[in-house]
């Protein structure tokens, strides 16, 4: 089994490709308002963004984007208006991981975990 895409929920398709093109995701369909894919630079699994007449309630989920050089790209990004809720922290499952939220409120965790991330030394072998 390979994960191929995951869709969000979006109220403005052309506000969320402008976000998610910022972030460094390619866009590969969009061919009305109501739905968009994009390929990442590395990997095969796609993102696509839906439109919903409303945005589901409660905390959600969370999207993860796994970055090499996580600080540089925050930095980048901030210099592009994107605003974070939490700047490169290290965590103690051992990830460094930045915070924010999409234009429509979607959970966006960017981190970088290296070989912790299928692979911590608490693994079950």
């Amino acid at each position: 089994m390979n994960l191929n895409q995951i869709t969000l929920p979006a109220l403005d398709i052309p506000k969320s490709i402008a976000f998610y093109e910022m972030l460094g995701l390619n866009l590969i369909v969009h061919t009305h308002n109501a739905y968009a894919r994009f390929e990442f630079p590395h990997g095969d699994a796609t993102l696509s963004i839906s439109v919903v007449d409303q945005l589901p309630q409660g905390s959600g989920i969370k999207v993860f984007f796994e970055c090499d050089d996580l600080d540089k790209k925050v930095a980048f990004l901030k210099t592009q208006g994107i605003e974070f809720t939490s700047d490169p922290e290290d965590q103690p499952w051992l990830w460094r991981e930045a915070h924010l939220f999409d234009p429509d409120g979607n959970h966006l965790v960017l981190y970088r975990a290296g070989e912790n991330r299928k692979n911590p030394p608490w693994r079950k072998k």
